[in-house]
């Protein structure tokens, strides 16, 4: 598994269909956070996306597991792998 950083931009998402689909979006993020795929999140100070870091094992992996996100058809999204590099993990 690789670490890659994911700029997620949300189009075309109304306020009103937003909020019917928050609680869902935030069950399975949970749950992602849970499994270890999102290490960490972001949201975006005019919160127009979120900025995370996933563990996956490619771009198409990526993908696949945001998919189930109900916020997914509407995310404009960049993947760029990373490595982190510090005193612990060198």
């Amino acid at each position: 598994m690789k670490k890659f950083m994911v700029d997620i931009r949300l189009e075309g998402l109304d306020n009103e269909t937003r909020m019917k689909l928050l609680p869902k979006e935030q069950e399975i993020v949970k749950e992602l956070e849970s499994n270890g795929t999102i290490v960490d999140n972001f949201i975006k100070l005019d919160m127009s996306g979120i900025y995370m870091v996933i563990m996956a094992i490619d771009h198409d992996d990526v993908h696949n597991k945001l998919s189930s996100l109900p916020y997914y058809p509407y995310m404009k999204i960049v993947i760029v792998p990373i490595r982190v590099v510090n005193s612990v993990n060198q």
